[in-house]
C-alpha cells in the first residue's frame, strides 16, 4: 500500500487502541519496521503490510514503544531497552541536572554508585558528564545488570563501569562521591491504576514501593552513612507528593536536604548530604 495510506491506517488503529499522538507513533513504527529513519520513510512509495503488522499488533496491545523499538534516548544518549527494566524517562534526567549543580567541577567526582540501576541510564549519563569517575551499578535483577553492561559497551564506557547483581547496598564496602537512585516508589495499591504500558509491561519490582511507597527509601537511608563519602551527595528520584515524607526520612537519619524540580515544576530530585 502507499506510504501515506499506511500511515493513516496505522494511526487510526493506534488511536482506537487509546494511544496518544497516534500519527507520530505510526510514522515511528513504520520507519522501524522498514529499518529506516524518518527521512527514509518519506522516500518510500509503497509499504508491504506484512512488514509492519507485527509491530502494530504489539503497540495495539499497549506494549511500550521503547520495548518494541528496543532502544530509548536518555540525556542525549541511546540506551538498549527490555522488559527487564524500567524505560528511561525524561523526568529522571532531573537527577543528572542536580548532580551537575552539586558538582560544578566535573573532575571532582571520582566514584558514582547507582542503586537499582536498571538500564544503567543514570550511572552511564553521570559517567559521561564526570570524566574522572568510575561507577558501580547495582540491581537485584541479573537481566537488568546484563542490559546495563550492554549499554555501557554501546556507549564506550565499559572500562569505567561495573554492574553487580545484589539487594541494594548489601556487600558494598566502599564510599562514593555521588550516589544516584530511582527506586520503586509507587504505593502497592496504586499499581492497578497505572496506564497499561506501565502496569502490564514494566517490571513490578521496579515500580512497587510497598504499602506507603517508601520501603526502598528507608533501606537507602539506612545504608547512606556507610556509603556516602564525607563531601559526597546522594540524589534520589521522588514520586509525586513524596517530598515531605522522604525529606523527613533523610533528615531524621542525620542528613541535610535540598530539592530540584523537573520541567513540569514537580519536586523530582532530593539532594542529600551529610551535616
Amino acid at each position: 500500500m502507499k506510504t501515506a495510506e499506511a500511515v493513516t491506517l496505522v494511526a487510526a488503529r493506534l488511536a482506537a487502541a487509546g494511544i496518544e499522538e497516534p500519527r507520530r507513533e505510526a510514522r515511528i513504527l513504520l520507519a522501524a519496521s522498514l529499518g529506516v529513519d524518518a527521512a527514509g520513510l518519506l522516500m518510500r512509495d509503497n509499504i508491504d503490510e506484512a512488514l509492519f503488522a507485527p509491530f502494530l499488533a504489539r503497540r495495539e496491545s499497549r506494549e511500550p514503544l521503547a520495548y518494541i523499538l528496543g532502544h530509548r534516548e536518555f540525556w542525549g544518549l541511546e540506551f538498549f531497552t527490555s522488559p527487564a527494566t524500567l524505560i528511561p524517562r525524561p523526568d529522571t534526567e532531573t537527577l543528572i541536572e542536580a548532580a551537575l549543580t552539586v558538582f560544578p567541577n566535573r573532575r571532582s567526582v571520582q566514584s558514582v554508585l547507582d542503586l537499582g540501576t536498571g538500564s544503567g541510564c543514570l550511572l552511564l549519563a553521570a559517567l559521561y558528564e564526570f570524566p574522572e569517575a568510575f561507577g558501580v551499578g547495582v540491581d537485584i535483577s541479573t537481566a537488568a545488570a546484563l542490559l546495563a553492561r550492554g549499554n555501557a559497551k554501546r556507549l564506550g564506557l565499559s572500562e569505567r563501569a561495573a554492574f553487580l547483581t545484589g539487594n541494594w547496598a548489601e556487600s558494598l564496602g566502599t564510599k562514593f562521591d555521588l550516589i544516584l537512585s530511582n527506586p520503586p516508589y509507587i504505593p502497592s495499591a496504586d499499581i492497578d491504576g497505572l496506564m497499561p504500558e506501565v502496569q502490564n509491561f514494566e517490571p513490578n519490582s521496579a515500580l512497587n514501593g510497598g504499602a506507603d511507597g517508601l520501603v526502598a527509601y528507608r533501606t537507602i537511608m539506612g545504608a547512606l552513612p556507610t556509603l556516602l563519602a564525607p563531601c559526597g551527595s546522594a540524589i534520589l528520584e521522588l514520586g509525586l507528593s513524596q517530598l515531605e515524607k522522604v525529606t523527613d526520612l533523610a533528615e531524621n537519619a542525620g542528613f541535610t536536604t535540598a530539592v530540584r524540580a523537573d520541567l513540569a515544576g514537580h519536586p523530582r530530585a532530593l539532594v542529600i548530604r551529610a551535616k
